[in-house]
């Protein structure tokens, strides 16, 4: 018997399968997940998840396995490199969003802060479920997210994308009424 999946999850991607399978909605604590998300996410803009899903690897190559420490520092050099890279989404501006949002990631570790305390406060520690067939582009609670992570100088993180995020990294459960998923992630 073939599993009821959300309507999104391409069939014909095993790799999509496997992300809507056992990542997209589950709670994840884990800091250079959460960076790597938000890249990710940026990368996104304009261009769907799936494309940017199957680049994932070459991501992780090209940004030093998401080394916030190591991104900080990138230079001239390193950024014509990655803006040459036919395995990455090539735009200037994402590449330097990457950059500007590993130094924004190390201020707040440096303030005795972290992505995951942060993320999660929004939401008292538990992943919010919602309304069964609604599913938002964006809400309130993403506006005022987008709003603080911007303030702390983080990049790429309209109320959208974040939106986004939110559910890539199970803070939403947006998972089809139908999915098998929605009631595994509850």
């Amino acid at each position: 018997m073939e599993k009821q999946r959300c309507g999104w999850a391409n069939p014909a991607n095993p790799l999509y399968l496997e992300y809507h399978d056992t990542e997209w909605g589950v709670p994840c604590h884990d800091e250079r997940r959460l960076f790597e998300m938000l890249n990710l996410e940026g990368a996104q803009a304009g261009l769907s998840w799936e494309t940017i899903l199957n680049k994932r690897e070459n991501y992780r190559q090209a940004f030093d396995q998401w080394d916030a420490t190591r991104i900080a520092a990138y230079g001239p050099e390193k950024v014509a490199g990655l803006l040459a890279n036919p395995g990455i989404v090539r735009n200037r501006l994402k590449v330097a969003a990457a950059i500007t949002n590993a130094q924004a990631y190390l201020r707040l570790l440096e303030s005795g802060g972290s992505l995951d305390q942060l993320l999660w406060s929004y939401v008292d520690g538990k992943p919010l479920v919602s309304q069964q067939g609604i599913y938002p582009a964006k809400t309130a609670l993403s506006d005022r997210l987008s709003k603080d992570l911007s303030k702390l100088g983080f990049k790429f993180v309209g109320s959208t994308i974040v939106y986004a995020y939110m559910q890539g990294i199970g803070m939403v459960n947006d998972h089809a009424p139908d999915c098998f998923c929605r009631k595994a992630r509850k």
